[in-house]
């Protein structure tokens, strides 16, 4: 029998293990392999439940399309390359009051990504930014777009690799494919000015093409100090933040903060 014949309605419906031979057939050809694995037990949940053809028929794709959905978020948040997937939905707000809860609301939104607009996140170590930056991404990739994490360190190795080949430019491209790049811990680490120059054309390449997410410990203002050329520093401020949301954090470290915490719960010497 060929492949026609096989899916060829006819005026007699096929049997029971015609029909079971037939939809796997089918679905192996649309490469849907939850319909495979879930059509016959929701049969049966239909027939039980006297549900019409239109509400199976609806239930069995929403399976198909969820197992996909998830199939492609787990894919995306892999090809990330997140030192850890942290959520948004785990930070802890109550120890970041200087967090307006409004513009994080709007930020898990993603509509920024889609304006190729930015998000720069400031503050002194362990107040939450990468934390916040994954959960961010991890929005971003939940609602279906691609995207990159490295530090910044790690992003200025990556061009110099290409830089290096003779393939910056091919490489500047390569990324636009990502809808957002996230850069973390900008000026942990200062710049030499060939370092500086190759991140200046990441951020230049990404101007109102593709959106980033920066976190940084320095204010601004110390950015010449980071990328040893104030001009360079500026140049490289005046695009992140002209299509940008700046959520400046404050507080202790959070990594501190755990640290006197457990201490103040063990026992005092000499305590009852």
């Amino acid at each position: 029998m060929s492949a026609l014949d096989r899916v060829t309605p006819s005026s007699t419906p096929p049997a029971g293990p015609q029909i079971a031979s037939t939809i796997a057939y089918l679905a192996r050809v649309l490469k849907t392999p939850t319909i495979a694995r879930t059509w016959e037990e929701l049969a049966d949940t239909a027939r039980q439940s006297g549900w019409s053809h239109e509400e199976y028929l609806a239930t069995v794709l929403q399976r198909q399309v969820a197992d996909r959905e998830a199939h492609g978020t787990a894919l995306r948040i892999a090809g990330a390359h997140f030192p850890q997937v942290k959520t948004l939905e785990e930070f802890n707000l109550d120890h970041q009051p200087s967090l307006r809860r409004d513009i994080l609301a709007h930020l898990a939104t993603t509509t920024w990504i889609a304006k190729a607009d930015n998000v720069v996140l400031l503050g002194p170590p362990g107040v939450g930014k990468t934390h916040l930056a994954i959960g961010l991404g991890v929005k971003a990739i939940q609602a279906g777009y691609s995207v990159l994490f490295d530090t910044a360190t790690g992003w200025v190795a990556r061009l110099a690799a290409a830089h290096t080949a003779g393939r910056l430019d091919l490489e500047l491209k390569r990324l636009r494919k990502y809808k957002l790049l996230i850069i973390d811990e900008i000026g942990y680490l200062a710049f030499d000015h060939d370092a500086a120059n190759l991140f200046f054309q990441l951020v230049a390449a990404r101007y109102e093409q593709g959106a980033i997410l920066a976190t940084s410990n320095m204010p601004f203002g110390r950015w010449g100090e980071i990328f040893s050329n104030e001009i360079v520093a500026a140049a490289m401020i005046d695009r992140l933040v002209h299509h940008a949301e700046v959520v400046t954090l404050a507080g202790d470290s959070h990594r501190t903060r755990s640290r006197r915490e457990l201490l103040e719960q063990q026992p005092q010497p000499g305590a009852n």
